[in-house]
């Protein structure tokens, strides 16, 4: 991939460890493996200090928080695993000021990766120190999306853990809907057809 020209690589699991690995497989050494490759490497998912510390510490150019999938994961369901993204941000944007203190300077991009399916939701990341989002259920009920069944990537699956293998979602208008508004609903949700974003108006004066 690296020969054809990609930019970045991403390596994106469920929940992705430096520290733990396993002992049944040969495990993949992301220090040297990150080191080799020509291009930036982001890795997730992370959902806390510790594991964020330890992925910046292999050399990633950017950390993906939370466990992925956004509306089609099943981790919470599955195995009662979940942390709230606002403080999974958080912890991780935390965990990048420790390692900037630690290594000298060097900057690690924070991506929050599932649950962004509003307007709020970016504005909240953003603000718990985010430089980044991913996008999924809010752009694949864009009108521009090329995709008209739903979102989704067909996951591995085993007996002992199913995984998602998508959802549908019902066309909610163009995607500059999803930016500046208006919305249909003040409330729109990633289950709704409604847009996420809602247009500020000036209250009214008195005369």
């Amino acid at each position: 991939m690296v020969a054809a020209g990609v930019d970045i690589f991403v390596i994106r699991g469920t929940t992705v460890s430096a520290e733990h690995v396993s002992k049944d497989h040969e495990p993949l050494n992301l220090k040297q493996f990150i080191y080799e490759l020509d291009v930036p490497v982001i890795v997730g998912g992370a959902a806390g200090y510790t594991p964020a510390l330890h992925l910046m510490r292999t050399g990633a150019a950017g950390v993906l928080v939370g466990f992925g999938g956004g509306a089609t994961t099943t981790t919470r369901r599955a195995l009662g695993i979940h942390s709230p993204m606002a403080s999974a941000i958080s912890d991780v944007a935390a965990a990048r000021r420790d390692y900037m203190d630690e290594s000298g300077g060097r900057y690690v991009h924070v991506i929050a990766d599932g649950g962004m399916g509003s307007s709020g939701d970016i504005v909240k990341a953003i603000a718990m120190g985010a430089d980044a989002v991913m996008l999924g259920s809010a752009l694949a009920r864009a009108d521009e999306a090329p995709a008209r069944a739903g979102i989704g990537a067909r996951k591995p699956t085993t007996s002992n853990c199913p995984a998602a293998t998508g959802s549908t979602w019902e066309r909610s208008g163009r995607s500059k809907r999803f930016c500046s508004g208006p919305a249909t609903t003040p409330t729109a949700l990633p289950t709704s057809s409604a847009p996420c974003a809602v247009q500020w108006r000036p209250p009214a004066t008195r005369t």
